[in-house]
């Protein structure tokens, strides 16, 4: 497997690095090499341990994502190949091509239990490398044929080129998606997400899932104070138009090497305001740049964050739309793949 890159374990600082893009749609930057390296899972699914979630299994095709969010948390990861969590991050790509066929052999054990399974928890499983890959397309095949439940995660418009698999299930209360909106201003995008869809390709997205019958909550995330938190309000708003059933936030967190990437690229963006959206960061954090802590790191603590509660509670009641939460997904139906071609003598 290839893994070979420049300054591993660095913050790369090639040319480009923050070029924005300002494209509706996701856009490779010109010239801009991506590598991707095929990753033979051993297993595939991961346990969750955290109350501040709302799954406790999660599934990820890909390490790495394209979409080149400088906020992402999961950057840090890359460290642990010897890749840095800057442009490596972006551009050398793991793609788990047997992901479907380790999924399939998961769900046939004899002691496996069915509970509903998140997709794209670390990183987009509708990044641009799945228009060619389709390691998400395979993986929601597995589970349609199982009857298993699944919710996605995902900022792409892609994920709608997979509503003959998530719709059919969605109806018959086995698939739900979360759709993240961080700013309906493309300009902004371009810095944060250079690489991600634009905020009115969401808002179809949003509408058209809705339309099929899947219930869509949305994550304003990440909220960056003096960023884009004086576009909650608006975004809560056009999200319940376009249909969405309820909503959710998450405030903005920097563990281990993001920090740095983080301040790096708030200097070069917006370094009139730098000191104060850090010192607010901060203050969220209980004087660090990141709390860890259970029920903290996704929230906060103190005035900022009970200001920013209050806010997103107001406008989600007056959009009608209701705190973010886990859909209640149906598991009584869920048959191995053993007996997936069978399905239809366990109905009669």
């Amino acid at each position: 497997m290839a893994t070979s890159a420049s300054n591993r374990g660095t913050l790369n600082r090639r040319p480009g690095r923050f070029a924005a893009t300002h494209s509706e749609h996701e856009e490779p930057a010109a010239a801009r090499p991506t590598r991707y390296h095929r990753e033979i899972a051993r297993s595939i699914l991961t346990r969750n341990q955290s109350p501040d979630l709302h799954f406790d299994t999660s599934l990820n095709p890909y390490r790495g994502c394209e979409h080149g969010c400088i906020y992402c948390f999961a950057r840090p990861n890359h460290a642990y190949v010897d890749l840095s969590p800057g442009q490596d991050f972006e551009s050398e790509i793991f793609c788990k091509d047997n992901a479907a066929e380790v999924l399939r052999d998961t769900l046939r054990k004899p002691g496996y239990q069915c509970r509903p399974l998140v997709i794209g928890t670390a990183t987009d499983p509708y990044q641009p490398v799945e228009r060619e890959r389709r390691l998400t397309r395979e993986i929601l095949q597995v589970l349609s044929e199982c009857r298993h439940p699944f919710s996605l995660i995902t900022k792409s418009a892609l994920v709608l080129r997979d509503l003959d698999l998530i719709g059919p299930m969605a109806r018959e209360g086995r698939a739900s998606v979360a759709v993240s909106v961080t700013t309906l201003d493309n300009r902004l995008k371009g810095q944060l997400e250079p690489r991600a869809s634009g905020g009115r390709e969401r808002l179809r997205t949003v509408r058209e899932l809705a339309r099929a019958g899947v219930p869509v909550t949305v994550l304003v995330a990440p909220l960056i104070p003096f960023i884009n938190d004086h576009e909650m309000e608006d975004i809560v708003e056009q999200v319940a138009a376009a249909g969405a059933r309820s909503a959710g936030y998450v405030i903005l967190r920097l563990p281990h090497e993001l920090g740095g990437l983080w301040q790096e690229w708030l200097e070069t963006h917006y370094p009139d305001r730098a000191g104060k959206v850090m010192a607010t960061v901060r203050e969220l954090h209980g004087g660090a740049v990141y709390d860890s802590a259970w029920h903290h790191r996704h929230r906060g603590q103190g005035p900022w964050a009970q200001l920013l509660s209050r806010r997103f509670r107001t406008a989600c009641q007056r959009a009608g739309l209701a705190p973010r939460e886990a859909f209640t997904l149906d598991t009584g139906a869920f048959r191995p793949p053993g007996l997936a071609g069978q399905l239809h003598l366990w109905d009669g």
